[in-house]
Parts: C-alpha cells; sequence; structure tokens
C-alpha cells in the first residue's frame, strides 16, 4: 500500500470507528522485541501468544461466545501448545468466564476482515518502524493501545 492509500484507509477506517463506537473498536499491542529478554524470545510465537492475551482477553471475557480467526502462524508455539487452548484457558481460570472460544485460522487472502486487520496493523507498523505517522494520526484516536518493553 502506498503511503496515500495507506492514509485513505487509515481516514475511512476512523469515520467508520467514528460513526459506529458501539460496534467498531481498534485494538493495537505494539512491543519493542529487542527490550525482551532473550529467553523469551527463543519462541517468538510464545511472545505473540501473551500479546494477543494481553490485548483481547479483556474483550472476550465479555462475551458467551467468541469466534477468534487469527493469523495461521500463530496457531502453535514450538512446545506445541496452541494459541486457542492458551487463550480458552486465561478465560476460564484467570477471567472466570464460561465464553466458549471458538478459533478459525484465516489467511487473509481468504477473508475481507482479516485484510482489513492487516491494514490496520500495517498503519501501526508504518508508524513505529517507518516514521510515516499521518495514516496513525488520522486513526489515533480510535485506536486503544498498548506498548511493551518500551
Amino acid at each position: 500500500m502506498t503511503a496515500v492509500e495507506r492514509l485513505a484507509f487509515a481516514t475511512a477506517a476512523a469515520s467508520l470507528a467514528s460513526s459506529n463506537p458501539e460496534h467498531v473498536k481498534y485494538l493495537s499491542i505494539t512491543v519493542r522485541k529487542e527490550c525482551v529478554l532473550p529467553h523469551i524470545r527463543t519462541d517468538e510465537n510464545k511472545l505473540y501468544n501473551y500479546m494477543i492475551g494481553l490485548s483481547l482477553l479483556p474483550e472476550m471475557a465479555q462475551y458467551q461466545r467468541v469466534v477468534f480467526i487469527p493469523d495461521p502462524r500463530s496457531i502453535k508455539v514450538q512446545s506445541g501448545n496452541s494459541l486457542h487452548d492458551y487463550l480458552q484457558t486465561k478465560l476460564w481460570f484467570d477471567h472466570g468466564c464460561p465464553c466458549a472460544l471458538t478459533t478459525q485460522a484465516c489467511d487473509s487472502a481468504q477473508s475481507t476482515n482479516v485484510q482489513f486487520a492487516d491494514m490496520l496493523s500495517g498503519v501501526v507498523q508504518s508508524h513505529y518502524e517507518d516514521g510515516n505517522s499521518a495514516p496513525w494520526l488520522a486513526l489515533r484516536r480510535h485506536i486503544a493501545i498498548k506498548t511493551l518493553f518500551f
């Protein structure tokens, strides 16, 4: 996506959130990986799973049933424990929530919703990694942001 396209997307996404505040919520979690201890970085998916948990578990805990559609690369960590099992266990034990979690991995090529999430991620990534902050500034007030190890 070009810088102009990314800004147009961010502007449209901000408008969507403004028009539908009860139905549209954007969450972002960003980690400065070089500040993460080396023993934690040996399996990057564990850090990814932890970040997903910090970001999404409070939201998921509000519902009796959640369909979670993650990036397919996140399903397993080197240990063989799945993200789904991690999240389900955290919902039940840490949040005391009987939420029934269904996980459906979906490649972004198969889902416009996942493509939308990928484009939101691109806005955040471009801000933090490339210094292209115009799209970020257009969308920033609509994103619940968490940063780790900054």
